[in-house]
C-alpha cells in the first residue's frame, strides 16, 4: 500500500480531514479542530486534490455526486450497508430499517446503525441521509447539527436545480 497523505480544509460546518493513498481516498471526516494544519499543497496526490475540489463544489451546491476513487475496510456486513448508503439519492432520506431491508437483513436495524457510525467516508458515502423510523434525526458521528445542515443544504440545492430545469 502507498503511504498515507493528509489534507484539511475549512467547510461551512467545520474542518474536513481527508486521508488517502496515491490512488484512493480512505477517510473523509469532520474535525473538531479550529485551524487547518495540513492544507492541500502542490505535492498532494491528485486524488486528494480532486477530493477536496469536489467536496468544495458540494458545499457550494454545485455537485451532487462524486467520482474520485475511494476505498474502505470493514466487515462484509459493513460493506453491504455502506454500498446501500450510496444508493440513497441526493437530498432524500431513508430509515435505518429501510437500509436493513435493502440489504436483506430486515431485523438488523441496530447493526445497520452501528455500521453507519463506522463509515469513514462522510458525505461521499452519505450516512447523513439515514434517519430514524419516525423521521427523527438520530445518530451521526459528525454531530446532529452537521447532519441537519447537510440535509437542509441538499434539499435547498435540489429544489434550486429543479427550478432550473
Amino acid at each position: 500500500m502507498n503511504g498515507l497523505h493528509h489534507a484539511e480544509f475549512q467547510s461551512p460546518i467545520g474542518i474536513v480531514e481527508i486521508v488517502g493513498t496515491d490512488d484512493a481516498i480512505i477517510s473523509i471526516l469532520f474535525s473538531e479542530k479550529n485551524t487547518v494544519d495540513f492544507p492541500v499543497d502542490p505535492g498532494s496526490p491528485q486524488v486528494i486534490v480532486d477530493c477536496q475540489q469536489q467536496l468544495k463544489e458540494y458545499f457550494k451546491g454545485q455537485r451532487m455526486e462524486f467520482d474520485f476513487p475511494v476505498t474502505s475496510t470493514g466487515t462484509a456486513f459493513q460493506q453491504k450497508v455502506w454500498a446501500a448508503l450510496t444508493e440513497v439519492p441526493y437530498a432524500e432520506t431513508v430509515s435505518y430499517g429501510a437500509i436493513a431491508k435493502a440489504i436483506g437483513s430486515d431485523k438488523a436495524v441496530r447493526a445497520v446503525g452501528n455500521a453507519n457510525s463506522k463509515n469513514k467516508l462522510t458525505i461521499v458515502v452519505p450516512c447523513h441521509r439515514i434517519i430514524g423510523s419516525t423521521g427523527k434525526l438520530t445518530g451521526y458521528t459528525g454531530t446532529l447539527t452537521r447532519k441537519e445542515w447537510l440535509l437542509r443544504h441538499e434539499k435547498e440545492f435540489a429544489e434550486h436545480a429543479q427550478t432550473l430545469k
